[in-house]
């Protein structure tokens, strides 16, 4: 089921326990290793790194495809994906065959063939998304606007108590 409401996706967040982050990255400086690090540090979720170029990040060992991870770590509840549009076809092959039960396609990671494929196999399905961002939005941390204000709320500003 294509997830796209306010609630369905603060369900699926209150669900998950385990993520495995295809194209998770090493680098501090890109956005996988920044959403990867803040999951990992600010969640109850257990976060696992899957990239073929790299043992581990921060500690975390890392592994080279969902294909490795599952036998070793189960089925996990979510895969979040961080690759390129063209190459999310395979991923969500991989997200089945490893019994995912949801997928959730980074902002920008929208492919339409992909995104079927998903539905169709009767993962939830989460697009053009930021984990972190939505986790911290339901959590206070976020405005709409995207700054941590430490709480949400239709007033502006200047109209708070």
């Amino acid at each position: 089921m294509i997830l796209t409401t306010p609630a369905q996706i603060r369900d699926l967040l209150a669900r998950v326990r385990t993520v495995a982050m295809v194209g998770a990255s090493s680098n501090p400086l890109r956005p996988s290793y920044t959403v990867f690090s803040y999951l990992r540090t600010q969640t109850a979720y257990e976060v696992t790194p899957i990239n073929p170029t790299l043992t581990e990040i921060d500690g975390i060992a890392a592994y080279p495809s969902l294909e490795a991870y599952a036998p070793k770590r189960g089925a996990p509840d979510v895969v979040d994906v961080f690759r390129k549009p063209s190459e999310v076809v395979g991923v969500v092959n991989d997200a089945i065959a490893s019994g995912a039960k949801a997928i959730w396609f980074q902002y920008g990671v929208v492919d339409a063939e992909a995104i079927a494929l998903a539905d169709q196999a009767g993962l939830d399905v989460v697009v053009d998304r930021c984990m972190k961002v939505e986790y911290a939005r339901f959590r206070g941390g976020l405005s709409m606007s995207g700054l941590n204000s430490g709480l949400i709320s239709s007033r502006r500003a200047d109209e708070q108590p």
